[in-house]
């Protein structure tokens, strides 16, 4: 079920080797471009903290992936953005214009959290995947509100500007019993300048049904120590299954990074690739992360979102 609402070496993380219970989805339309682009001033984007995935009971679904491999192919940006360079950004090796930084605030207890995310290609050009924690706070929690997408964001700059969203979507399942299987997230952006988030940054791909044991590129915005949360990192490695229906990997990221795409085929060239899974949350091990399990769910979900983009 579904709900809505100058070329320098990369930094790199190191590996070690409102819904309904009938609906499939569910969705929160919230603020409008002005009042989100107004909310995030430099100091609270500099002190916003690193959102974490909530505990849950450990998931029992059984390694079962079923169904045809999907793909969705990606699309290069359209639109030459004018300030980047003017802003003295140059793009890093393994840095993705496709990846940003994600802000956002949990109504609940009135604080700002950050996450990553990353666009993906659709016929609409509006949609950034990311982690469902990131946009609703699962079972007992709530629609996360001021949500914003920053695109290669660094050290406080926002060379392709600040994109507010439209709208939230995340899995029923999540919003209801916090499912890490479901702990996914798309997002619906609003336009800025006239313009489509892919057709300026460019849309990552999407694949679902291919298995456990794929080679990813990882990369995120990392803000727990020791790490700062202000540029991108990357791992990468072959997965493998986690619990339930969950990939694992090798990458000692830390919270902030939730949300930052798993990329099959990424072009380091183009900054695309295909994403496969998305951050979700580590257990014992400091080295490993997991996320959820790319099958039919996360293709359901695409389609809910571009349904609803405008």
């Amino acid at each position: 079920m579904l709900a809505a609402a100058v070329l320098v070496p990369t930094a790199q993380a190191a590996p070690n080797g409102s819904s309904s219970s009938l609906a499939r989805t569910s969705d929160n339309k919230i603020q409008t471009t002005a009042s989100v682009e107004q909310y995030w001033t430099a100091e609270r984007m500099a002190t916003a903290i690193p959102a974490q995935a909530p505990a849950t009971v450990k998931a029992a679904t059984p390694h079962q992936p079923s169904g045809r491999a999907g793909s969705i192919e990606g699309v290069a940006p359209s639109v030459k953005v004018q300030n980047q360079q003017a802003q003295g950004i140059g793009t890093m090796l393994n840095e993705s214009q496709t990846v940003g930084k994600v802000f956002f605030t949990n109504p609940q207890n009135g604080l700002n959290y950050v996450c990553s995310g990353a666009t993906v290609s659709s016929g609409k050009r509006k949609l950034v995947q990311t982690a469902g924690h990131c946009v609703h706070g699962g079972a007992g929690g709530t629609w996360m509100s001021n949500w914003a997408f920053v695109p290669r964001y660094r050290n406080g700059a926002r060379p392709f500007g600040t994109w507010s969203a439209y709208t939230l979507t995340t899995r029923t399942a999540w919003i209801n019993s916090s499912s890490l299987d479901e702990d996914m997230g798309i997002v619906v952006m609003n336009t800025l300048g006239g313009n489509s988030i892919a057709n300026v940054v460019g849309g990552n791909g999407l694949r679902w049904n291919w298995g456990y044991s794929v080679f990813v590129t990882i990369l995120g915005y990392p803000a727990g120590p020791p790490f700062t949360g202000e540029l991108q990192y990357f791992c990468q490695g072959t997965t493998w299954a986690g619990e339930g229906q969950q990939l694992r990997a090798w990458c000692n990221m830390t919270g902030g990074s939730s949300g930052g795409p798993w990329l099959q085929d990424y072009n380091d060239q183009n900054g695309l690739g295909y994403i496969n899974s998305v951050v979700s949350h580590r257990h014992s091990d400091p080295n490993q992360m997991d996320g959820p399990y790319f099958d039919n769910d996360i293709k359901s979900l695409y389609d809910f979102a571009e349904s609803l983009s405008p």
